[in-house]
């Protein structure tokens, strides 16, 4: 090249670049670093982790999508490992950390390769094979779940629960999610269809989590509005506003200027005029409950509690799609359109004091598949922590039956997985071999790290589940109770298969997408993406 030849900047003198094996580096090691953060919380015998934000609000959890979503990570790739885990939570609801842990060992024994010489694309092709590999043995390990096997699916939720704030009530737990998931199901032409809206968790705080109860019903966190208003209403006609019933300020700045004290009487006048049109437009309709989501107006309240209607405001639009599903009852936006076709029906509409809060319960109503968990615990953070152990159960529940397929855990899945790639690796020519025995390396990360929680010596174990699996003991995983290695079949540690297909399928996804990224350009403009990690991410 001639040395006067001056070289050419076609971007801003602000933009930081990274590239090549540099940028592969960074990348890898953030996302090792967010699979290391969690880690430690996998398995019965995982760690919590306490999430403190700027305001002093603090969360205890293990649950690996709360923890990630509470940390505020900046850095791209980390990022897309956070991904991970929000799919997985959508997906199935439960397995975030699996997936989380799963694609930082992937990456982690990618970079071993890449310090070979092997190419990211290689790479790449090769665990896509793998991922492919590892879906069919999976699903040929699989033992199908039936919706009659209440021993099965109760097995399923007190797996879930178990390490987690609700185990030491999830027995009892376990029953009510299964009752409550069967609720809420309906069999058709053999296959089962779940409406998981239909189900709500709500937390109370003040008892013992073994007082938690199931409602047949919508119970909603809130108080009537006023107190003259009755407190049970039977066959209760539901109306469910969007709109408030309050007079609207002006859009617009607007004066008014009053000069004689009767100008002013006239003036309240018409505001209660039309707060007594608002009213008699709801009395009119039948309603004799009202579901508000926005405000109600002192007044409106009055006039409601002289018409014996039971009100209720600003409810959350979650429970008012709940309360849609199960009364029949048409969220109506605009007050002027509400008749008595968009109402819906409930048996009994009660306020009722729980501790020292009033709820307000919805029960038989015209569609009787809508229910909810009233989760109990001694302190706001105990509650909280039951409510998402409880919430993961459902989920593993409802994707095992609308899969209609379960595994054992205890990372007894992912040993016989991981054997049987290493068995296939041996159809595989040139270096993706060696990417297919990455991948069969990298699931064994979940057995290890639930033996590494537990206190044990994960090299033994290891040893001990591959000899197992050899021998056919495909459900050989680790005891984390009592050390060692079981049945995790015939011990009840059962989960739902798609936790480990969407897992597997997430994490291979996201590693291959790091590995071919070989230029990571940031502009300018005061962004302050982090230099090297894994401090900054």
């Amino acid at each position: 090249m001639d040395s006067n030849v001056q070289p050419i900047f076609i971007m801003p003198d602000d933009t930081k670049r990274t590239t090549g094996k540099d940028a592969q580096s960074n990348n890898i090691a953030a996302a090792k670093a967010v699979a290391q953060t969690v880690r430690t919380t996998l398995g019965p015998k995982g760690m919590d982790k306490m999430l403190v934000d700027a305001e002093g609000s603090v969360v205890v959890t293990n649950d690996g999508v709360t923890i990630l979503r509470e940390m505020h990570i900046d850095h791209p790739a980390a990022k897309m490992v956070v991904e991970i885990a929000k799919t997985q939570e959508d997906a199935v609801g439960d397995g975030t950390t699996t997936a989380v842990v799963l694609a930082g060992e992937l990456l982690k024994k990618a970079e071993d390769l890449l310090d070979q010489n092997i190419h990211p694309t290689v790479l790449a092709r090769g665990y896509r094979v793998a991922e492919k590999e590892a879906q069919k043995l999976v699903r040929n390990f699989a033992e199908p779940v039936l919706f009659d096997n209440d021993p099965l699916l109760r097995n399923i939720a007190i797996t879930a629960m178990t390490g987690k704030g609700a185990e030491a009530n999830k027995e009892r737990l376990a029953d009510i999610v299964v009752q409550a998931v069967k609720k809420v199901s309906t069999l058709e032409n053999g296959k089962v269809i779940i409406t998981k809206d239909a189900i709500k968790v709500e937390t109370h705080i003040g008892e013992r989590s073994d007082a938690s109860t199931l409602v047949e019903g919508i119970v909603i966190s809130k108080e009537r509005a006023h107190p003259s208003m009755p407190t049970y209403i039977n066959d209760a006609k539901v109306a469910l506003l969007d709109s408030s019933l309050e007079i609207k300020n002006t859009d617009i700045d607007a004066k008014i200027q009053i000069t004689d004290p009767s100008q002013l009487n006239a003036f309240l006048e018409q505001e209660e005029r039309l707060l007594q049109d608002m009213v008699q437009k709801v009395v009119r309709s039948g309603a004799t409950v009202v579901l508000c989501q926005k405000g109600i107006d002192d007044l409106a309240q009055h006039f409601l509690a002289k018409a014996g209607i039971l009100a209720v405001r600003r409810v959350r639009k979650s429970d008012m799609e709940t309360v849609s599903l199960a009364s029949g009852a048409l969220i109506v936006n605009n007050l002027k359109e509400l008749s008595s076709d968009d109402l819906g029906f409930a048996g009994i509409v009660r306020e009722t004091k729980v501790g020292d809060e009033d709820m307000i319960f919805v029960e038989q109503c015209k569609n009787p598949r809508a229910v909810t968990l009233l989760v109990k615990g001694g302190t706001e953070h105990v509650a909280g922590e039951i409510s998402r152990a409880v919430t993961d159960a459902i989920g593993d529940v409802v994707a095992s039956l609308m899969d209609g397929f379960v595994v054992a855990g205890a990372g007894s899945i992912e040993i016989e997985v991981a054997r049987g790639l290493r068995q296939f690796a041996q159809t595989c020519i040139g270096r993706e071999q060696l990417a297919v025995h990455a991948f069969a390396d990298a699931l064994e990360i979940i057995p290890r790290t639930l033996a590494e929680n537990a206190g044990l010596d994960p090299i033994d174990i290891i040893a001990h589940l591959r000899s197992d699996h050899d021998m056919g003991k495909k459900w050989s995983g680790v005891n984390v109770l009592n050390g060692g290695v079981f049945d995790a079949w015939n011990s009840g540690v059962v989960e739902p298969l798609k936790i480990k297909t969407q897992a597997f399928h997430s994490a291979a996804e996201v590693a291959e997408m790091i590995l071919r990224i070989d230029d990571v350009i940031l502009s300018g403009q005061g962004s302050d993406m982090p230099r090297d990690i894994p401090q900054d991410f």
